[in-house]
């Protein structure tokens, strides 16, 4: 692919990368609950993760789902679940601009994969009607939104977790 062709299309294949056919069909169906609201319009100006991520962000959450929120304004951190729309989702070796070399889809945090589902634990800065405030989010805005759970540090942190490729690559 020629430079001018990479930069025509920022979601084409990197050097080392391999796609693969998608399926046909789906196996499932889900619903958008809302959408998430950041200043990132183009992938570049993205955060190549949620922990970079310092902007305040707003998930707005469809109003018939407001009274779902009731409790989680004790919260001071949350999971939210979010689908990364303009993702490819047919890589299976991706070689990130931030790695040496090519890794698999599932040894990755990309957004780039068969069902580009996205999770961060974002702070919980406030709620204002079915609207939270939350840092800790990377994604472009109106990124559809999943689902929003509240983080509990004793069920889902686990401080002695290691991905090895990871924790023995070069900085």
């Amino acid at each position: 692919m020629t430079e001018a062709a990479k930069k025509d299309d920022p979601y084409g294949l990197r050097e080392g990368e391999v796609a693969v056919a998608l399926p046909q069909d789906f196996d499932a169906s889900l619903y958008y609950i809302g959408r998430i609201r950041t200043p990132w319009r183009r992938r570049e100006e993205c955060p190549k993760n949620a922990h970079e991520a310092d902007a305040e962000c707003t998930v707005e959450l469809d109003p018939r789902w407001a009274d779902g929120l009731k409790g989680l304004e004790t919260a001071t951190h949350v999971i939210v679940l979010y689908w990364m729309d303009k993702a490819r989702r047919d890589l299976m070796l991706q070689a990130p601009r931030h790695y040496a070399e090519p890794r698999g889809t599932f040894a990755l945090r990309s957004p780039a994969r068969p069902n580009p589902i996205a999770l961060a634990v974002a702070r919980l800065v406030r709620i204002d009607g079915n609207r939270l405030t939350v840092v800790g989010i990377d994604c472009l805005d109106g990124t559809p939104l999943l689902d929003i759970k509240p983080y509990f540090a004793s069920t889902d942190a686990v401080p002695d977790a290691v991905v090895g490729w990871h924790a023995e690559r070069k900085r």
